[in-house]
């Protein structure tokens, strides 16, 4: 695996992940609006379960809205609706998800992988090809490792590896925390969609506090 080398680290971006879709109409009416609000680099795309006919119904319904927008649409899980539903990539979790998808989403599409418990499983991920690591997300029982620890394995990392990596974020001060450990996105779910406020407003105001964070780097003084 390629080490990183040293050059100026770009201002992270958010990855937003939507609620589980049932009806797309519901969310079609606002996401033009809600992209608009912040610097968003991708959209996780959630389907309840169908047939695979609806679920590519739903996707398709909701990509002009993603794409149009400048973001790329991923589907989570799910690779083999990816190239019918017009989505630019998966989120997969776990080695045996990636090694399984990695040959239909080759050459044209992203593969990133989550549900990294190891430094040895993120190593082999980066081995395998994938375009991004996500550290810190829920596993099924909701758990997750501290911030501290995310933070930890988000700076060992950056510091050594080439693919990106994504630091999932449960508040405003996780996500400046993972910024400055060297996050090159940062991933947000629930805090943006349980905002009192909304989820623009919510998207928004990461997005300040990212961009605070960034400036405090110094990736931010070698980028001018």
């Amino acid at each position: 695996m390629a080490t990183k080398a040293a050059p100026a680290r770009p201002r992270p971006r958010l990855y937003l992940a939507l609620p589980a879709v049932d009806d797309p109409a519901v969310l079609i009416a606002y996401l033009p609006a809600l992209l608009a609000a912040a610097d968003i680099a991708a959209v996780l795309v959630r389907t309840k379960l169908a047939d695979q006919r609806g679920m590519i119904s739903r996707v398709k319904a909701l990509a002009p809205a993603i794409q149009n927008a400048g973001a790329a649409l991923l589907l989570d899980g799910h690779v083999e609706l990816v190239a019918r539903a017009g989505a630019d990539g998966a989120h997969l979790s776990g080695i045996s998800a990636l090694e399984e998808a990695l040959p239909s989403l080759r050459p044209d599409r992203i593969a990133g992988i989550g549900s990294l418990a190891t430094r040895h499983d993120s190593m082999l991920a980066g081995e395998l090809g994938a375009d991004y690591v996500l550290f810190g997300e829920p596993d099924t029982r909701g758990h997750r490792p501290s911030t501290e620890a995310i933070a930890e394995r988000l700076q060992w990392w950056a510091e050594l590896f080439e693919p990106p990596c994504i630091g999932y974020a449960a508040s405003r001060e996780e996500a400046s925390a993972f910024v400055r450990a060297g996050a090159d996105f940062v991933l947000v779910e629930d805090i943006v969609w349980a905002d009192p406020r909304g989820a623009a407003a919510a998207l928004a105001d990461i997005a300040d506090a990212t961009r605070l964070a960034f400036l405090e780097t110094p990736a931010a003084a070698q980028a001018g």
